[in-house]
């Protein structure tokens, strides 16, 4: 018997799993009492004190790759801003379960787990399934690149489906991002000496101004369009009264396919010149599948039953897990598609919608009923 999709988001609400710190190791073991006594082979993967992901599978068959289906349990601060709900209750009223990553996205994982575990005794020599629950996704993919470098951590899959927030509409990529730390250094000196030193903060200001006339080389995306650049911080100096010795200049680049992210940090060094030197806080690409691929078509015919018309393709401008395991396995068809609310992700009283959570749960089973051939 599946477990009621909207009873296990809220149950999942109720544990904080704020990154930073994490603490998604409780959370993790709940999923994983559920998985296990439906039958699933179930491994933990510690990224950290109190601080789990786990891998869950069941079936196979030798041949024919399972499907994955991934989501993260850790989610975002609450914010400056009060709450009128208690974040961590699972409220609900008026067709919606309030929390922090009620959309964003707890409420996607407790729909493929739902849907995984009502098919769980009819999985058995087939394809099957692989479950991909991550710690650490919103601080870089933490935990999904963690488990790439264990080996023997990730099986195989031959499609993944990343329940991340998308109000059930299909996407078929996201884009990439790149973050750099552009750093500029000089000589300190007293604030009433300043030919005396070199200042960082100037050479910062002259790189800015580069940065700001900076366009990208490569071709737009015919989906994504181009890649942005966006200086989202510049630090430097300690003090009013002295010559600053060192200023960072934070870049977050959102990439498209074709865009290679060593070649933009090189080309960034021609333009900015040997006075900056860069350090890299995140890398992460972008992920893409064709639309006419039959998998992908697939999904959108299980879809179009949900959404009352056929999706058409569309992309997401957020990361997932997906740069991640795209790698891992091999380069398989991917979909984001979940119950979450996109515009609620990172919100204060955040929610997702009770009905699209059981919607999700069918279109799942249904998509991992026809992957298996039951």
């Amino acid at each position: 018997m599946r477990p009621d999709p909207v009873e296990l988001t809220r149950a999942l609400l109720h544990y904080d799993t704020i990154n930073p710190p994490g603490q998604e190791e409780p959370c993790a073991h709940h999923l994983g009492g559920l998985l296990e006594a439906a039958g699933f082979r179930v491994t933990y993967h510690p990224l950290g004190p109190g601080r789990a992901s786990l891998v869950a599978r069941r079936g196979g068959r030798d041949g024919a790759k399972p499907l994955c289906f991934t989501g993260h349990i850790d989610i975002v601060p609450l914010g400056a801003k009060p709450w009128s709900r208690d974040p961590f209750a699972g409220e609900t009223h008026d067709g919606r379960v309030y929390g922090r990553g009620s959309s964003d996205m707890k409420s996607g994982v407790a729909a493929f787990v739902a849907a995984a575990i009502e098919l769980a005794p009819r999985l058995d020599h087939t394809a099957g399934v692989e479950l991909v629950i991550t710690a650490g996704e919103e601080t870089g993919c933490e935990g999904a690149f963690d488990l790439l470098r264990r080996p023997g951590a990730l099986g195989r899959a031959g499609a993944v489906v990343v329940a991340e927030p998308t109000s059930n509409y299909p996407y078929v990529g996201h884009k990439g991002a790149f973050w750099l730390e552009a750093v500029t250094h000089g000589v300190t000196a007293h604030g009433s000496m300043p030919e005396k030193g070199v200042n960082a903060v100037c050479k910062a200001a002259h790189a800015v101004v580069a940065l700001e006339r900076y366009r990208f080389a490569t071709p737009p995306h015919p989906m994504m369009g181009q890649g942005t650049l966006n200086i989202g911080a510049l630090h430097g100096g300690l003090n009013i009264n002295s010559v600053p010795d060192r200023a960072a200049i934070a870049l977050d680049m959102r990439t498209v396919p074709g865009q290679d992210h060593g070649h933009i940090r090189d080309e960034l060094g021609r333009v900015l010149g040997p006075e900056v030197s860069f350090n890299t806080l995140l890398d992460v690409p972008p992920v893409y599948t064709e639309p006419d691929h039959e998998w992908v078509q697939q999904v959108f015919d299980v879809m179009q039953l949900v959404l009352g018309a056929r999706p058409e393709a569309r992309t997401a401008t957020y990361f997932t897990d997906a740069a991640a395991l795209h790698q891992g396995y091999g380069g398989p068809p991917i979909v984001i598609l979940g119950p979450g609310e996109a515009h609620m992700a990172h919100q204060t009283d955040e929610y997702c919608v009770a009905e699209r959570v059981l919607q999700s749960t069918d279109a799942f089973a249904h998509i991992l009923r026809r992957w298996c051939g039951l």
